[in-house]
């Protein structure tokens, strides 16, 4: 009782002259800007559970165009130069995220990355606010002082990791890290967009007479950015082993147009130009994995997630994906889709033909597994219940001191 005593006056005091006059808590997330990507969304779809949930939602970050979607959920949004990895900068951020916790009465601060994550964490220090992180992805260690830089993404009285991967990356790169600390919470899929019965059939064939897709031919897709590690070559040389088939494969995603051209040139090497389409971008992603009899992620790199994998199978699609990364905790092999050992091509094209010959039931009984996999276990709405209990279980005790962690 004492503790919570001397926790209360801290608070008090750190709060003083703050213009909060609700009771409901206020959560701060940090992150550099709101330009696009899948940590942005999972701001963004945090911010909607807290409002949601009564609870006040602030985003701290250099802005973008997502601020609108803040806005239409009911989150403020706070512009700061949070994006910047300048040293001053980064001192300098530190009084003014002070001041935005201060003024809102913050009572737990959740930073996504790591230079806004140093200023934000002593920000929180000053203030007696709760300071959570979110590990989004493995960091590399390449230069001098990186792994101290990265640091600051174990320092949370909560680490939240996106992957049983990324928490074994967490405790095998800093061994001072206390398991106890760190929660599990896979990222989910809107399954309110990601659900096979309200996407519509105009919606598909307009997809389909864009990318001039005939009828009854097979289509593999694969999704992603036009970037060397997501394995786009690993899936051309697989095709390879079957041209002999009538098939359609979508490459989906933009990219830097150098890498597109080097795409264009192995297509044209491989021989492969009537079968493989570069499609760029696509703003419809669950009509567009509705067109394709199987999905493929061939990234050569482990993924923290791998939010194709998550989406395909939502929507009830046969998925192959490489055996590393979260991959594994996604797809139940030869049940929900296959894994194949990464970058080999030859596994890779056994695992399409294993795909493409599913009859109707077979294909129909792996949906079904799928969707009821994705439902269960990796839902938007799961992974915000999920961290706003790590929000509770931090604001129903003492605070632990942030940092100590190297």
């Amino acid at each position: 009782m004492a503790a919570r005593v001397r926790w209360e006056n801290k608070r008090n005091m750190a709060f003083s002259g703050s213009t909060r006059v609700s009771s409901a808590p206020v959560v701060l997330q940090v992150l550099p800007s709101l330009v696009g990507g899948g940590v942005e969304r999972g701001t963004i779809e945090m911010a909607a559970a807290l409002t949601d949930a009564g609870w006040t939602a602030l985003v701290a970050s250099s802005g973008g165009p997502m601020v609108r979607e803040l806005d239409r959920v009911g989150a403020q949004h706070i512009t700061l130069p949070v994006q910047s990895k300048r040293p001053s900068t980064m001192y300098r951020n530190i009084g003014r995220l002070e001041r935005v916790i201060r003024q809102h009465g913050v009572e737990l601060v959740h930073a996504r990355s790591r230079a806004p994550a140093w200023s934000a964490m002593f920000a929180a220090r000053r203030t007696g606010a709760h300071f959570v992180t979110t590990v989004h992805g493995p960091y590399g260690f390449g230069l001098p002082l990186k792994r101290l830089y990265n640091s600051v993404m174990t320092r949370g009285e909560r680490v939240i990791a996106i992957s049983e991967f990324i928490r074994g990356y967490i405790l095998d790169n800093y061994r001072k890290v206390d398991p106890a600390v760190i929660r599990v919470i896979h990222r989910g899929v809107n399954t309110e967009i990601f659900d096979p019965e309200k996407v519509s059939a105009a919606r598909v064939i307009q997809l389909a007479e864009q990318w001039r897709l005939p009828d009854g031919v097979p289509v593999i897709m694969l999704p992603g950015r036009l970037t060397r590690w997501k394995g786009h070559r690993v899936l051309l040389e697989a095709l390879v082993h079957i041209r002999d088939r009538q098939i359609r494969c979508l490459i989906v995603g933009d990219g830097r147009e150098g890498y597109r051209r080097e795409l264009e040139l192995l297509v044209q090497k491989l021989g492969l130009q009537s079968m493989v389409h570069l499609v760029g971008d696509c703003r419809d992603m669950a009509a567009a994995y509705k067109i394709a009899d199987v999905v493929v992620s061939a990234s050569t790199e482990p993924e923290a997630f791998g939010r194709v994998v998550a989406e395909a199978q939502a929507i009830g699609k046969p998925v192959i994906a490489p055996d590393h990364g979260a991959a594994p905790e996604i797809i139940e092999d030869d049940v929900t889709g296959w894994l194949v050992p990464p970058q080999d091509p030859v596994a890779l094209a056994g695992a399409l033909d294993k795909a493409l010959a599913l009859d109707t039931a077979a294909r129909e009984a792996l949906a079904n597994r799928a969707i009821a996999r994705i439902r269960n276990e990796f839902t938007t709405a799961r992974m915000c219940a999920a961290t706003i209990d790590v929000y509770r279980e931090l604001l129903h005790r003492d605070p632990v001191v942030p940092g100590g962690v190297g």
